[in-house]
């Protein structure tokens, strides 16, 4: 009997969190159905789910990712994260990743950057163009340049990061600006280092020596 009891119990606790779940999905899904949030064929992104809105119901929303797979999300997670809407404005910003080589003057190929990316007819007219500095890499010195692209789909936002890397690498090439390749180099010569010939050489008298 305190088996069947305890059985009961647990049943009990599982429905309970089941029905808890239903009831929290059906009452976000009355509250978005009211406050509209976004609308079929919207682009929106939650957590790591980002695609097109294909069908939305009281207890989850169907969305087709950019890569055509269809996910059902809970509408409970929709309205407990936070939620983006690329519809919405019909913008989007494209942050370009560059890294150029350590020899490089910073100030000219910022200066040259920004005049590349202002130049793109795809650009929102008027929006600022920003350029960054992001850090140190292995082989290059990092920036990021940012900009503003009309939004209707996701073709549109690929078009706007192609248009962009074509005239960062136009104008780094008319400018000899060194986009590198990830190397690592051995520099014996730093302060408190040798020079690499100096080290060979040494390194082969040695060997003279011992013979």
């Amino acid at each position: 009997m305190t088996s069947v009891l305890a059985g009961a119990g647990i049943i009990g606790l599982a429905l309970s969190f089941a029905f808890q779940d239903l009831a929290a999905n059906l009452i976000s899904g009355f509250y978005m159905a009211a406050k509209n949030p976004f609308e079929i064929g919207d682009v929106i992104q939650v957590n790591d789910h980002m695609g097109t809105v294909k069908d939305i119901q009281l207890r989850s929303t169907l969305i087709e990712t950019l890569d055509g797979n269809e996910v059902r999300i809970p509408n409970r997670i929709l309205f407990e994260n936070p939620l983006m809407n690329f519809y919405e404005t019909k913008t989007r910003r494209i942050e370009l990743k560059v890294g150029i080589s350590y020899g490089e003057d910073l100030e000219r190929v910022e200066k040259i950057t920004l005049e590349a990316i202002q130049k793109l007819p795809i650009i929102i007219e008027d929006s600022k163009v920003e350029f960054i500095y992001t850090g140190f890499g292995d082989s290059s010195i990092d920036f990021q340049v940012m900009y503003w692209v009309p939004y209707d789909d996701y073709m549109q936002y690929l078009q706007g990061v192609s248009e962009g890397v074509k005239a960062v690498k136009k104008a780094f090439d008319e400018n000899d600006i060194v986009i590198p390749f990830p190397i690592r180099t051995l520099d014996f010569g730093i302060k408190g280092g040798q020079k690499l010939e100096e080290s060979l050489a040494e390194h082969s008298e040695n060997q003279n020596q011992e013979k």
